[in-house]
């Protein structure tokens, strides 16, 4: 045998390691007594076969319960250094996330989780059972029926036997029906092929371990008709009215919490029962007052709210409920501590068997007491532990909790929650008694109990060995409570105690079991009969390409998840399929699903029983689902995930991207080369020839207008180099553009040869070596004035002999001024020469001391400075912005200290303008690249320029506008494909399928996949020093025409979508479908979609629309069409299946954000990317488009809907908004809250338009203008900002470092929304119906309080995020009510 010690040196007991042993030889269920260390049992096994080469499969430990999985989990951890991952449904398990998944698998060795995940897993092929080495069954006697155990188990049969993994089970009540417990035993080994064993060689060791308690049975009597309690009850004064006899809760219908009181009634007594329905009575009231009454008059006298009008006031009865209620609080609660009773609760008002009860108690209490009392119900649970120590005699020795399972709304009971707290309380002994309903029976490890109590009644044996256990302590008891005249039960229980030893010592020696323990009638509960002829029958349908798989045991819940993710409105129900029939069910798919009427309803075949039935339709839907691509080949709704494992709208897998570093090294297309083929290009401003721009890249011709002066560049030609010549030549050409870099442009030095070359050009546009070589020769200039005349001036450089870097233009020469001309008079009276002045101005005072050359003799020079040129800028408009070279000041220097340089005026002018020159053409160069290289349509020029400027470069324009436009336009595009290549899928599925298509990830990765990197302009406009260089890698005879850059990754994504935008720009929506297929984005094909899509279907339209068509400006040519777009979800049925307008409504969505940025863009030249999208959000919102809906399409009146309390809402709303502005609706739109319906509608009659008209996106756009043009007139830039933008950027701006906290908060037994700032409450709770609204006003309120400086709570008292160490609050955050954080970004 094989032991392995834990992490901890905990060290298995004889009895432990007689198991471990067997379980190593085969698969076995370990039947042991709860405290007996099962778990550590199964933690030995776990490490032994992870010890083991598993060739990578993995250890799964199955629990029945969601609170097991946190507590096996841990123990595994503690106990061994595996890694172990906790699982179970609240973890939001995605199962779409497959590589998500995979690296889970890979991260870990053990899983510990409820069931039906891993039949998630199995199911949609993300696991497979031939992986997985070892399966552990906690609580393995539910491995029966359709448990998901037993599904497990089934799967696990179909996988070839040499690939099965191991099994152990642990269970204390293997034999789960004891009516026939050979079958019982033989159904469990059969179904976990495994051996039932217990302990057999060490017994005593087993019994010292897991004491047996002392058994006993207390009896009380019947309940009695009348109580000492006074009258009249509350649910008799309830009992006259009629109005919360409707309403639902959370904790179900009135007439499920009428059905508890009485149990309680009966089991605890008329307080305990007055109390649970008191608690019950305050959430129905508070829902009624809600819906009447949705914001308290105080806090919403300026918000847009509707409350009921005068007819439909609040009704009086409601009042008299509320007052009845307000009369008995003082027997429930107290204002300081509602959790306490006010008042003590004496035995009078208690059943007789909660007196039992309390003698129990008092009988077996210790200081060092801990007890558990089982009910079956979850309000008896609940407040029975709230009354008990409120009792008398039990006054300080018990303090309580309860605790109890998840279960259906219908069961819940208001005010359960903090269930983990409670066991963690009970384990450290701040409580000592838990009032627990079965969930505490199995699993759970409880601390071994003084005291055990039945308070309801034993159902089955399993029951009884469970609850039994909890009393664990040598000297524990175990109390039966038992109605006096409850015969039956009393001899139920016997039978339990005669079996269980029986059944103990039959599995412990595997020996002959008996029958007939128990007479047929009694005990267990009925199984479902499978008849023989419907498991033969039975089919399994596994998808070829992913292996998962569908069955009838799985088919029913594929079936519900599917119809769960269908979205819906907070007036609709959340879909859900319907089955009708018997013994051959009929499947009714939601008619929101967009199927097909004849895919909506399947027709099962005849069963045995009826839900053989169900699961015999369910399992034909899904196959035929599947078929439609409703299910995807994992069997998961179709676009469904959200996982970082998507792929996009074809199905192929779009890759991680986080492995692109943030700053990107790329490699930039560049057209300045030295090739062994040079071309020169002629430059030409105003029509005159200027110089010649040699490259190895013949370069497109270009027109600009800079410097004041409309500047061209000519086709280049071949240059015409002699080989004996070229080097030398190439040289030349090399050293004075060098030289006219340094005058004209950088004095910085530069290292490297140099790229492009600007040269002189002879008359013949031939280039002019020897004027190149003339000043090359003699870069310092001539002193020989004689040869300069009047001709010279304003087209001569002068260079200072005394100031070298200084570069003059001649204006002309005084020949009346000489050096010792008086330039001045001093204070002193002293006359001042130029020769002096320059004397003492450019002689250098250091050690090494200039002597500065200054004649005394000859004319004086009227000079004016050269501004070098080192800015790239230009405009993309006709009409430049730039100033040409005017002289900035004018100076007289002596001609003696003054040379001449020979590079002509024509030469000069070029040099100065060769950077924008330069910028210019590398800009176009790029562009005609990427329109070539990426195949895109001829979009404009300037457009594809700003398009591919990213904001760094600083030029004056930059991609953002145009990526604005853009993302709108990517939205459109890719919706409308959608909506046609997935018919059959709804609003919530093409949500997820669009943001995978328009994602930054998707973006980044079809930006990179097409090589958009290489042409983006980076460089910023200010020429620092000059960077058309060749670099280290250079080839002359292969040369690469790119140059090494670096920016944000971030700028491949807005380029795409700011492409989008220019092309959309130059061409409309169809040469946008061009550059989106040739970017790879999910647009569909590059065919316009008149031609692509079939033509619309004539059929008339209902005179009840003429109204409507009439005001949108737009006769429809398809009625059903309309009809759809007009159809809420809750109009449709089973009766007549049609579609709802939710398609259309997604649709539409896309079609107005892209209407109304590309209005704004035209509008506003000038307006920065942020100045287009804030403006878009106030036109395109819930607010703006229910105004439109109702005031200018009056669609109040006909949308279809068949929902009163939307109708109601909507009437309620109507007045508001007909009697709004636009300016109000823009400017204080978050005051008003309709319902979403109304705007919905909207959004999908323009979908509608759009289709109808055989997507003419332009006829589209003219409509929905046209409807919107109150809204849009009034849009612009300067639109206000809502409470919560203008409180976030006011504390952004301050020095405060916090961010701006929205918590829901209690007021008046009502949630409210309150901003807190470092933990103060600023403002609220305000309550409202809308959190949205709620949330705006305490921004407001929060903003005017941070702003005033007297107030306590001003920013300045409130933070000290420069000074934390002084700071100190005298004012306590909130603590009202439970709190859900929500903190606002």
């Amino acid at each position: 045998m094989t032991s392995i010690a834990p992490v901890t040196g905990l060290l298995p007991r004889k009895y432990q390691e007689e198991i471990f042993t067997q379980a190593q030889q085969g698969n076995i269920i370990a039947a042991l007594d709860t405290g007996s260390g099962k778990t550590f049992i199964s933690t030995l096994l776990v490490k032994w076969i992870a010890a083991k080469d598993n060739d990578g499969r993995k250890i799964f430990f199955f629990v029945p319960k969601v609170p097991l999985v946190e507590q096996q989990g841990d123990f595994i951890s503690q106990h061994s250094s595996l890694r172990v991952l906790k699982l179970h449904g609240s973890s939001n398990i995605d199962m779409s996330d497959r590589n998500g998944w995979k690296v889970k698998f890979e991260q870990h060795e053990v899983f510990v989780l409820t069931a039906q995940i891993f039949l998630n897993f199995l199911t949609h092929s993300l696991l497979k059972m031939q992986d997985v080495s070892l399966m552990v069954f906690d609580e393995c006697h539910h491995a029966r029926k359709k448990h998901a155990y037993a599904v497990i188990m089934h799967e696990y049969m179909q996988c070839p036997a040499e690939r099965r993994p191991k099994v152990f089970g642990m269970t204390a009540s293997p034999v789960w029906n004891s009516k026939d417990p050979v079958t019982s035993l033989k159904t469990l080994e059969t179904t976990l092929d495994a051996k039932v064993i217990g302990v057999r060689e060490h017994v005593e060791e087993l019994l010292e371990n897991s004491p047996k308690p002392t058994e006993m049975i207390k009896f009380y009597a019947p309940p009695p008709q009348d109580y000492e309690y006074p009258s009249p009850l509350l649910f008799d004064a309830l009992n006259v009215f009629t109005l919360h006899r409707d309403i639902d809760t959370e904790s179900g219908s009135w007439q499920d919490i009428e059905r508890r009181y009485f149990v309680t009634l009966n089991n605890i007594g008329p307080y305990a029962a007055s109390y649970y329905l008191f608690t019950e009575a305050i959430n129905v009231i508070t829902r009624l007052f809600n819906m009447y009454r949705v914001a308290d008059r105080p806090e919403s006298n300026k918000l847009v709210i509707p409350c009921s009008s005068a007819s439909q006031g609040i009704p009086s009865e409601l009042f008299d409920i509320a007052d009845i209620l307000v009369d008995y609080q003082a027997y429930f609660t107290t204002i300081d501590n509602p959790s306490l009773l006010p008042l003590p609760v004496p035995l009078e008002w208690c059943t007789p068997k909660v007196r039992t009860l309390v003698e129990i108690l008092r009988a077996h209490y210790s200081p060092t007491f801990q007890g558990i009392i089982f009910v079956e119900q979850r309000q008896i649970a609940s407040f029975l532990a709230r009354v008990l120590p409120h009792i008398p005699e039990l006054n300080g020795l018990v303090k309580c909790g309860s605790f109890v399972g998840g279960v259906s709304s219908s069961e819940r009971v208001s005010g359960d929650n903090g269930q983990e707290q409670v066991v963690k309380a009970f384990r450290e002994k701040s409580i000592n008694l838990i009032v627990a309903t079965s969930v505490a029976e199995e699993g759970l490890d409880f601390p071994a109990c003084d005291i055990v109590i039945r308070f309801d009644s034993l159902d089955h044996v399993v029951g009884y060995v469970q609850s039994r256990g909890r009393a664990r302590n040598k000297l524990s008891t175990f109390v039966v409570m038992i109605q006096e005249d409850d015969y039956a039960y009393q001899e139920r229980y016997q039978k339990f105690i005669d079996t269980e030893p029986k059944l103990k010592e039959a599995y412990q020696a595997q020996l002959q079991l008996f029958k007939d323990v128990l007479d047929p009638d009694e005990g267990e509960e009925d199984e479902e009969w499978e008849s023989p002829a419907d498991i033969a029958s039975r089919e399994r349908y596994v998808v070829p390409l992913t292996s998962a798989f569908v069955t009838y045991d799985n088919a029913i819940s594929l079936i519900s998840h599917l119809c769960s993710l269908i979205p819906h409105d907070l007036y609709t129900t959340q879909p859900a399929p319907v089955y009708t029939g018997d013994f051959q069910s009929r499947l009714h798919l939601p008619a929101s699903l967009p199927l097909p009427p004849e895919d909506l309803i399947y027709q099962g075949l005849a069963k045995d029983s009826k839900k053989e039935a169900k699961r015999a339709v369910s399992f034909q839907a899904v196959k035929r689902l599947h078929e439609l691509n409703v299910f995807d080949d994992y069997l998961l709704p179709a676009g469904s995930g959200r996982g970082k494992d998507f792929q996009d709208a074809e199905g192929k897998p779009v890759p991680d991207m986080r492995h692109v570093p943030h700053m990107m090294d790329v490699q930039v297309r560049d057209p300045w080369v030295v090739s062994h083929r040079m071309w020169v290009h002629s430059i030409v401003a105003d029509g005159k020839v200027l110089a010649g721009l040699v490259t190895g890249t013949p370069l497109q011709p270009i027109r600009i207008n800079t410097h004041g002066s409309i500047v061209e560049t000519h086709p280049g030609r071949l240059l015409e180099l002699h080989l004996d010549k070229e080097m030398e030549r190439l040289r030349l050409m090399e050293d004075y553009t060098k030289l006219g870099i340094h005058i004209r442009i950088s004095a910085s030095p530069f290292v490297g040869r140099l790229s492009l070359f600007l040269v002189p050009l002879t008359s013949s546009l031939d280039l002019d070596f020897c004027a190149m070589e003339e000043f090359v020769m003699n870069p310092n200039g001539s002193s020989d004035w004689s040869v300069i005349g009047d001709e010279h001036c304003g087209r001569l450089l002068v260079r200072n002999v005394n100031q070298y870097g200084r570069i003059w233009l001649l204006r002309r020469t005084r020949l009346d001024l000489t050096p010792m001309s008086v330039m001045s008079v001093t204070p002193e009276g002293k006359s001042l020469t130029y020769r002096d002045y320059y004397l003492d101005r450019w002689t250098h005072k250091n050690r090494y001391k200039w002597v500065p050359v200054v004649p005394s003799t000859g004319p004086m020079l009227e000079l004016s400075k050269l501004t070098r040129s080192k800015d790239t800028q230009y405009s993309l408009a006709s009409s430049g912005n730039f100033m040409e070279d005017s002289p900035l000041e004018k100076v007289l220097i002596p001609q003696g200290s003054c040379t001449w340089l020979s590079m002509s005026y024509e030469v000069t002018r070029a040099f100065g303008i060769l950077p924008v020159l330069a910028h210019r053409l590398t800009d176009i160069y790029r562009v005609r690249a990427a329109k070539f290289e990426l195949r895109l349509p001829q979009i404009d020029d300037d457009l594809m320029v700003q398009a591919l400027t990213i904001p760094s470069a600083a030029v004056g324009y930059n991609n953002q506008r145009l990526e604005t436009l853009g993302d709108a336009v990517l939205e459109v595009c890719t919706t409308v494909h959608l909506l046609n290549k997935f018919p059959h899928r709804h609003e919530g599925q093409l949500s997820i399928l669009r943001q995978h298509s328009i994602c930054n990830r998707f973006l980044l990765y079809r930006a990179l996949h097409v090589g958009l990197e290489s042409f983006i302009t980076s460089e910023n406009s200010r020429l620092k020093v000059w960077r058309h260089i060749i670099e280290d890698h250079h080839d002359e005879l292969t040369p690469s025409r790119f140059t090494s850059r670096n920016y944000p990754r971030r700028s491949l994504q807005d380029c795409m979508e700011a492409i989008l935008g220019a092309a959309f720009l130059t061409g409309g929506i169809p040469m946008a479908l061009q550059t989106g297929n040739a970017l790879g984005l999910m647009f569909g094909g590059p065919s316009p979609w008149p031609l692509r899509y079939i033509q619309v279907e004539n059929t008339s339209v209902s005179p009840t629309f003429a109204k409507l068509q009439e005001n949108l400006g737009y006769n429809f040519n398809n009625g059903r069409l309309l009809r759809e777009a007009l159809t809420h979800p809750s109009f449709t049925s089973h009766a007549e299946i049609m579609p709802s307008y939710q398609r259309l409504e997604f649709l539409g969505d896309a079609v107005l954000n892209l209407v109304v940025v590309h209005h704004l863009y035209n509008k506003y030249p000038a307006a920065e990317s942020a100045q287009l999208a804030f403006p878009r959000t106030k036109a395109v919102c819930s607010q703006a488009l229910a105004f439109i809906a109702v005031k200018k399409l009056e669609l109040h009146q006909t949308i279809l809907l068949n929902n009163v309390d939307l109708s109601k809402a909507i009437d309620n709303y109507v007045p508001h908004l007909q009697n709004a502005s636009p300016h109000t609706i823009i400017n204080t739109g978050w005051k008003f809250d309709p319902p979403k319906a109304l705007s919905d509608v909207f959004e999908s009659v323009i979908g509608a338009v759009l289709v109808d008209s055989g997507y003419n996106y332009e006829k589209t756009a003219c409509v929905a203008e046209f409807v919107m043009e109150d809204i849009l007139n009034i849009l612009s830039p300067a639109v206000r900002l809502d409470p919560i933008s203008m409180l976030t950027q006011w504390i952004a701006a301050s020095v405060c470092q916090a961010k701006v906290k929205f918590k829901v908060a209690l007021k008046d037994e009502r949630e409210g929304t309150q901003a807190e700032l470092h933990g103060v409450v600023i403002a609220g709770p305000i309550v409202s119906a809308s959190s949205v609204v709620a949330k705006n006003l305490a921004a407001e309120r929060a903003l005017a309080i941070l702003q005033d400086d007297d107030h306590e709570r001003c920013l300045s008292r409130v933070c000290m995020c420069g000074n934390e160490d002084d700071f100190q609050m005298n004012i306590e955050p909130s603590t009202e009510g439970d709190e859900v954080e929500e903190e606002y970004h």
